[in-house]
């Protein structure tokens, strides 16, 4: 999930910057010291959309840059236990798949892929059902259950676990397939 995060923070502006507008080289920091970053049970901050600057900033002994309070909003991802999510498979290797997920990369398990046994072929570069014939390659969408969410220690990673074992999930095409097959099933009832 995407959400924005308002935060506050005592930011170091360089000499360098100091021929710039003090809202400019706040921003420029922050970007700097923020984006890409992951933080434990907040997520990864995407962007620093805005920021307010206090202007009467301290001087530190021996130190010729100036520190200022800033609050800003940051745009976050923000992965949910239980969140259906949709992505782009980038790669495929035998232990399973992993999916694009806006900002971030998820893992599937082959034993989540569905309900039934998914081998690894070299050959086609995919993943195939051995029972219903399904196949998954790199390039194709699916649809997933966050089923895992763990930040690593002092590396700061993100680790998301996905699932498409359940109704309605997986290869979009297979979604596809299954609703009209539902559909197909209720109008014979009807009839």
């Amino acid at each position: 999930m995407f959400k924005v995060v308002k935060m506050k923070d005592i930011i170091r502006i360089p000499p360098r910057m100091f021929s710039l507008p003090l809202e400019d080289s706040a921003l420029t920091v922050l970007k700097e010291n923020f984006e890409g970053r992951i933080i434990r049970d907040l997520g990864l901050i995407v962007s620093i959309l805005d920021v307010d600057v206090e202007d009467i900033g301290k001087i530190a002994p021996g130190d010729g840059a100036v520190y200022h309070v800033a609050t800003f909003n940051a745009l976050v991802f923000t992965p949910m236990l239980k969140e259906v999510v949709e992505g782009e498979v980038i790669t495929v290797e035998d232990f399973g798949l992993l999916v694009r997920i806006g900002p971030v990369d998820a893992f599937i398990h082959k034993s989540q892929i569905h309900d039934d046994y998914f081998s690894f072929s070299r050959e086609q570069s995919a993943m195939l059902g051995s029972k219903t014939g399904r196949i998954v390659r790199k390039g194709d969408k699916v649809r997933a259950r966050i089923v895992q969410v763990s930040y690593g220690g002092q590396a700061k990673i993100l680790k998301i676990g996905l699932t498409m074992r359940q109704p309605y999930l997986g290869k979009i095409e297979w979604i596809e397939h299954d609703v009209r097959k539902a559909r197909e099933a209720v109008k014979s009832g009807e009839t």
